[in-house]
């Protein structure tokens, strides 16, 4: 089966950077370069939220207002990864992050991930 595997969560102080990566694997029916790739997170007591996307179709993509020119999305097709560097970490970036894997072009916001990782926990001390 199609699998999702996060890493790169730690614990950080404000100010400093972390990689998150999301390998994907067991791909059959449709390849890694059919799906747009989704960061989400959901810290404790609140709802989860969309942080990222990559599309399928042209590598644009999406980033929420919190954390536009702090986060960077990127795709390596070789390796069958996404990964999601966070610079500038502030302590409202304390979540799990989750990746998502949605089989349309386009970061819409609106389709349903067809498959999820586990999470990582990433953690900014003030």
């Amino acid at each position: 089966e199609v699998q999702l595997v996060e890493s790169g969560g730690g614990l950080v102080q404000a100010g400093g950077s972390l990689r998150l990566s999301c390998a994907a694997s067991g791909f059959t029916t449709y390849a890694f370069d059919d799906y747009t790739i989704w960061w989400f997170r959901q810290a404790p007591g609140k709802d989860r939220e969309g942080v990222s996307c990559i599309s399928a179709s042209d590598g644009s993509g999406f980033y929420r207002d919190s954390v536009k020119g702090r986060f960077t999305m990127s795709r390596d097709g070789a390796r069958n990864t996404v990964y999601l560097q966070m610079n500038s970490l502030k302590p409202e970036d304390t979540a799990t992050y989750y990746c998502g894997a949605d089989r349309s072009y386009y970061c819409s916001g609106s389709s349903p991930m067809d498959y999820w990782g586990q999470g990582t926990q990433v953690t900014v001390s003030s």
